[in-house]
């Protein structure tokens, strides 16, 4: 009973954030994102000892968050407003195939980075993932003042 109890409330939590909206979801996403970056530096940078299950699943986040990214960006998401506005840059509508080749390339990467057998094939492949990062980031993100 106590996982069944345990088991609706994740999805209870799945489902209100994935109908949020956009705006919100893709926040939600990025942040899931920069949390299992910062996890997976340590990993990389050998601050942590290297664990090829628990790497593995970091890069997961990568590959599922790639994967979703490009259907959180729908035309009536171009300004925030409100509260919470967006950082998203308006160069993501006016160039969405290559918004989506970033995402993908990342997906890519970061799948074939789940090869890695130890700290230094990890720091490596870490390496082009961080860069794919910092990259989309530099062309689709509005910076905050």
């Amino acid at each position: 009973m106590k996982r069944f109890v345990i088991a609706a409330a994740v999805v209870a939590v799945g489902v209100t954030t994935a109908f949020a909206g956009p705006i919100e979801d893709r926040q939600a996403l990025m942040k899931g994102i920069a949390k299992a970056t910062k996890d997976a530096s340590a990993y990389a940078k050998g601050e942590a000892p290297f664990d090829a299950t628990k790497v593995k699943a970091l890069l997961q986040v990568y590959v599922d968050g790639a994967a979703k990214l490009p259907t959180l960006f729908p035309d009536d998401s171009k300004t925030g407003g409100g509260t919470d506005p967006t950082t998203a840059s308006p160069k993501i509508w006016e160039d969405m195939a290559d918004f989506k080749a970033h995402a993908a390339k990342l997906g890519a990467d970061a799948t074939s980075a789940m090869a890695a057998t130890d700290q230094a094939s990890f720091a490596k492949a870490f390496g082009v993932i961080a860069s794919n990062c910092n990259s989309c980031h530099g062309t689709y993100r509005v910076k905050k003042d």
